[in-house]
């Protein structure tokens, strides 16, 4: 059995806990600084709780000497500490941050880790760079990938048409921060909340725009090979102009603790959620300009006897499913891994990565 840290005992980090201890391979300790949160976390039973300030470089060294991985769903800003401990400590280091400057930073300590340092697992980043990866090894040239994901409640019922569903820091950062993209072959920035376009799936019509980290390591690994790559946000309509007033004309972007504290006074929590992937590649195949879209839908469940959000349910799955595939050996064990190196059919044929899984998912191709 491999013992296995996961820092961080908000909701994602409880429901990764809880289905590793529940596979019966991992040794789960969940470690948080707030014994408020530990005793609220529903982790289940197997998994031991420990109250630890992981700002507090020593006794996290302490903490995660021995073990086989360190697993991050702690905000943004404190995850490159983590990393660094596990780098020191031999430890196999896997995250869910789409924050870009921690990413680089992961991947600089990757060049002298004896470990494996694999993140941006949830996801968008994550899954999303998996899906996008296994379309275009089917065209012979590419043209444009064109990714879009949302985690949006069932039942909207407020002018932003949006409930809280995961890090509300995370949120904040991803419409905040300037967002990667190739245009016209150019690696280049575009501003967040930017490219505005709306869409229907199923009946119901959505907005997209960008933000930023959705990418992962994708336009290093394509750039030369499109033309074309970006990533957004699916939301309802009109959530995109309300965020652009606060951060922009009333200047929240400046003042961020202010903009979480009214968005978590003031939007609710739900469970009733449901992810939407939506990945479109177009290139060349056999002489002749093709298309493929994967298009999937994950709604919010019951996993480990306890009622999970579908963002809960897909973030953890990412992280649990690449922890698996590491420790059977089905990915280096050593250095920065990409979530683009990881095949989807291995991916979804993991008991973590079946939540993604879809019988009935055929590519749509035109």
């Amino acid at each position: 059995m491999k013992k296995v840290a996961v820092v961080g005992a908000g909701k994602i980090g409880s429901t990764i806990a809880s289905q590793l201890a529940g596979s019966g391979d991992y040794a789960v300790t969940l470690i948080d600084a707030s014994p408020a949160a530990l005793a609220q976390a529903q982790a289940g039973p197997g998994v031991a709780l420990q109250a630890l300030d992981i700002q507090n470089r020593i006794a996290l060294d302490v903490a995660l000497a021995g073990h086989f991985a360190v697993l991050s769903a702690a905000p943004y800003h404190l995850t490159t500490r983590i990393a660094e401990c596990a780098v020191d400590a031999g430890v196999h280091y896997l995250d869910l941050t789409e924050d870009v400057a921690s990413t680089r930073r992961v991947k600089e300590l990757a060049a002298r880790a004896r470990s494996a340092l694999i993140p941006q697992c949830g996801l968008a980043p994550g899954f999303i760079s998996i899906v996008a990866a296994d379309l275009c090894r089917r065209f012979d040239s590419l043209h444009s990938v064109r990714m879009r994901v949302g985690a949006l409640p069932q039942y909207p019922s407020n002018a932003l048409n949006y409930n809280l569903t995961w890090s509300t820091d995370g949120v904040i950062n991803e419409y905040c921060e300037p967002c990667e993209a190739i245009a016209e072959g150019v690696l280049c920035q575009v501003p967040p909340l930017a490219e505005h376009e709306e869409f229907s799936l199923d009946g119901v019509t959505y907005e997209a725009f960008n933000t930023s980290g959705g990418l992962g390591t994708l336009c290093e690994t394509l750039l030369g090979q499109v033309t074309t790559l970006n990533y957004k946000t699916i939301r309802y309509p009109g959530h995109a102009a309300i965020m652009k007033a606060l951060l922009n004309d009333l200047r929240l972007r400046d003042r961020r603790g202010i903009l979480k504290d009214i968005l978590e006074n003031a939007l609710p929590a739900t469970l009733q959620d449901v992810v939407i992937v939506f990945v479109t590649v177009s290139g060349l195949k056999n002489g002749r300009l093709m298309q493929e879209t994967y298009a999937h839908k994950v709604y919010s469940q019951v996993s480990g006897g306890v009622m999970r959000s579908a963002i809960q349910v897909t973030t953890s799955a990412g992280i649990c499913t690449v922890l698996d595939l590491l420790a059977s050996g089905r990915l280096p064990t050593r250095g920065f891994v990409r979530q683009e190196d990881i095949a989807l059919d291995d991916f979804l044929a993991n008991r973590f990565g079946s939540a993604y899984a879809d019988k009935s998912r055929m590519p749509i191709a035109a």
